[in-house]
């Protein structure tokens, strides 16, 4: 008999997504994640090396003889670890570095989109602020609001919807601010609507899109204050239809990969689609290159069996097996730093009672510190529920936040409501 061993997974990240990734996949596969966190390691086999640190992340491949690999963040999609990965002969769940300009660019993002007949806002791209103000004076004066948008990755903080010119002019001056992210910046006409998360995998020919989720940028209740990373989500949502669903894949996903591939570019990893359902039906407000996070701790919790090996499939460009899906609602919530998303603190003591079985604390900030449990970012922990329907998965997650405790531990209230 030939020795048979479970397929060897390297999750490459160390946030929340990559936690739900890692508890998704330890349940079908030996998992490592490099460099992980507190929570990770409960998990899976963790390994410190920083995911911008290609050559240290190759020896450890080939060191463990691992069968796949799953980028969980854009950056290292953004610069190419995907390509290095897949030329040492491994499998590669994530986009190579042309197809990651998706991204990684706005401005290449809505170009694409245009070339493919993608439903989105008109947009103009401008590198001058002044001549960037000067669009926006134009367009407030016939009544259009803009989101004004950093072409570069501003890690979700990149998007300022403004409500007037002064906020338009605000937004313009901020985002230049940031450096090389907002060197050249994409200002788009607002779009009315209900938002919804759309999650593709895909070999770079068939796809499979996961539940559908909803998820809340903003800090505050409400829908108030700046915009964040997420803070929080749930799945599914029950006013986006089979039909909708469909009309976007056919609309909004393969018309992009299909454009794509003209250009010489295959794209196998997972295809996040941001989504407003408009009057005229979905129209897509950007595409990101990784699952989403938070949506990725709810949506993984209502999945069953064969996600490592849709993944697997997606890798090696053969077809996507089934993934069991359950029928249960779920929601996460965010327990974030104190000051997040501007300057926040580290090192906050943390202390987590325990919580039933259908909820799960996935670390998004976390380390150990000589045994102790400390905050190390800016979003600490999801918490994320599961009940028959959304409002029990709802009142089940706010019961869990309670068992949690650090200074300046903030969170909205109103998430799933």
């Amino acid at each position: 008999m030939p020795n048979y061993r479970r397929m060897r997974i390297l999750v490459v990240g160390s946030g929340g997504r990559e936690h739900a990734l890692c508890w998704k996949l330890a349940q079908e596969a030996e998992v490592i994640c490099a460099p992980g966190n507190a929570g990770i390691a409960e998990v899976a086999d963790t390994v410190n090396i920083p995911t911008n640190n290609f050559h240290s992340l190759l020896n450890l491949i080939k060191e463990r003889e691992v069968d796949l690999v799953v980028v969980g963040p854009e950056d290292p999609l953004v610069t190419g670890l995907a390509d290095a990965i897949r030329e040492a002969g491994v499998l590669c769940f994530g986009p190579g570095q042309a197809a990651a300009q998706l991204e990684g660019s706005k401005a290449f993002c809505k170009a694409m989109m245009q070339r493919a007949g993608v439903p989105t806002a008109d947009y103009r791209v401008f590198i001058d602020a002044d001549a960037a103000k000067s669009y926006a004076s134009t367009k407030y004066a016939e009544g259009t609001k803009l989101a004004i948008k950093a072409s570069g990755n501003a890690l979700g903080k990149g998007v300022i919807v403004a409500e007037s010119l002064q906020e338009a002019e605000e937004g313009i001056d901020t985002l230049k601010a940031l450096g090389e992210a907002g060197k050249t910046l994409v200002l788009e006409e607002k779009l009315e609507g209900k938002e919804f998360s759309l999650l593709t995998i895909t070999n770079g020919l068939d796809i499979f899109s996961l539940p559908v989720a909803q998820d809340y940028k903003r800090i505050f209740d409400g829908d108030q204050g700046p915009n964040t990373g997420g803070m929080g989500t749930f799945s599914p949502v029950e006013w986006v239809t089979p039909e909708i669903v469909a009309q976007t894949e056919r609309e909004t996903v393969l018309p992009i990969l299909k454009t794509l591939r003209e250009d010489g570019i295959e794209y196998r990893g997972v295809l996040f689609s941001g989504l407003m359902q408009t009057s005229s039906g979905p129209k897509c407000l950007e595409y990101n290159v990784r699952f989403g996070d938070p949506e990725t701790q709810s949506v993984l919790s209502r999945l069953g069996r064969g996600f490592a090996d849709a993944l697997r499939a997606c890798a090696a460009g053969e077809p996507i097996p089934e993934i069991e899906l359950y029928e249960h609602a779920a929601v996460t919530v965010v327990a974030a730093s104190a000051g997040y998303p501007g300057e926040y603190e580290k090192g906050k003591l943390i202390a987590i009672e325990p919580t039933e079985e259908s909820v799960h604390i996935f670390h998004a900030g976390t380390k150990l510190n000589n045994g102790q449990l400390e905050s190390n970012g800016g979003r600490v922990l999801a918490v994320t529920a599961t009940a028959p329907t959304q409002q029990e998965a709802r009142t089940k997650a706010y019961e869990a936040l309670k068992q949690i405790h650090f200074d300046g531990m903030q969170a909205r209230s109103d998430i799933g409501a």
